[in-house]
């Protein structure tokens, strides 16, 4: 059989108070009261939130996910709104001053997001993986800088600009 207790605590109280607003605090005269009855906890808010995915797998890539290969090329890669996950490699060719990128260009302006370069005497490759917002107007530009540098790109849609998550 469960025991019930009356707590009187001030602390209690006010942490009640800030964490409640909407509950308009505990009247006067009326106190909290606390059982030895074993109540279970469950958390639907992963649920009610819309997305039943591990974190991780929110982020996984699927046959819906977006690839561009491209050298010696500048190439728009996404101009769709929202938050996009960013993964691939690119591969520059020894000597020169080869380079990979990838920006965003907001119609006007290109911002310089990933950028890598090679003035080494032996060929290199580089990986990357990261996550864009792209906002209206924007869009997310790759670039190969000559016939022998390449860069693969693969992306998918995470969230739309107003947050909801976009499952694989």
């Amino acid at each position: 059989m469960a025991e019930e207790f009356v707590i009187n605590s001030n602390a209690i109280e006010t942490k009640i108070n800030q964490l409640l607003p909407s509950q308009g605090g505990f009247q006067p005269g009326v106190d909290f009261s606390a059982s030895t009855m074993v109540i279970p906890i469950v958390d639907l808010t992963e649920t009610a939130e819309g997305s039943g995915l591990r974190q991780d797998l929110q982020s996984c890539f699927s046959k819906n996910s977006s690839h561009a290969s491209i050298n010696n090329a500048t190439t728009t890669i996404v101009s769709t709104t929202g938050y996009f996950r960013v993964f691939g490699v690119g591969t520059l060719s020894a000597g020169g001053s080869e380079n990979v990128e990838i920006r965003i260009n907001d119609g006007v302006t290109n911002y310089t997001i990933y950028k890598a370069l090679n003035n080494t005497a032996t060929s290199q490759n580089v990986s990357f993986d990261f996550i864009v917002l792209l906002k209206a107007g924007d869009s997310l530009v790759g670039v190969a800088s000559a016939t022998d540098v390449y860069l693969e790109v693969t992306t998918r849609q995470l969230a739309d600009l107003s947050e909801n998550l976009v499952n694989p």
